[in-house]
């Protein structure tokens, strides 16, 4: 099946091919060795400790938060 890019640079797919409804995220991926675009459907309800678990720094590695309310500036 071939898909074709149109002027404002979007890819329509048809329903046949992928079942996905609006409001679906897909992550897109530039594979340059195959000269390909890759699309992985992210899940709708991700679980948000794998999500930490994947993030590049860790919670030891933050700064400390204030313990003081902000100044309020005058104007």
């Amino acid at each position: 099946m071939i898909i074709t890019l149109d002027a404002k640079r979007r890819l329509t797919l048809p329903a046949s091919l992928l079942p996905a409804q609006a409001g679906d995220h897909f992550r897109a991926e530039f594979d340059p060795e195959e000269d390909a675009v890759v699309f992985r459907r992210i899940a709708k309800n991700a679980d948000w400790l794998s999500v930490l678990k994947a993030c590049p720094v860790k919670m030891d590695d933050l700064p400390p938060r204030r313990s003081e309310f902000p100044k309020r500036l005058k104007l």
